[in-house]
């Protein structure tokens, strides 16, 4: 879908309307063959590139609890409690057991982007 959206503006004006539309979602296809294209590898390289990239992120949370790409953002690791919750079909009380849950903020640079 992208690369017909594509052939009449550039790909990273039609990448922040994509994100600031909300309507449009990107795939991992669509993702590697975008990076694919705008770095000059193949389709193969893109995926090795893309999955070192989010395995990085992924050590990185579970050794450091944080991940900051300066302008683009922070990934954290948020550790959350135990506690009782409710099953909205029964009523009946249901224990949630603790968790490290992944988080998000956006930087300043991405932020911009998405409000030009």
């Amino acid at each position: 879908m992208l690369s017909l959206i594509c052939k009449h503006r550039d790909r990273k004006e039609v990448m922040l309307m994509m994100i600031k539309n909300g309507g449009i979602k990107m795939t991992k296809a669509e993702l590697i063959e975008f990076i694919a294209e705008n770095a000059d590898l193949t389709k193969a390289d893109s995926t090795r590139a893309l999955e070192a990239v989010v395995e990085g992120i992924t050590e990185g949370l579970k050794k450091k609890g944080k991940v900051t790409l300066v302008g683009f953002g922070s990934f954290t690791a948020k550790k959350r409690d135990a506690h009782m919750g409710r099953n909205p079909q029964t009523g009946e009380s249901v224990k949630i057991p603790a968790r490290v849950a992944p988080g998000f903020k956006a930087g300043n640079k991405l932020k911009e982007a998405l409000n030009k």
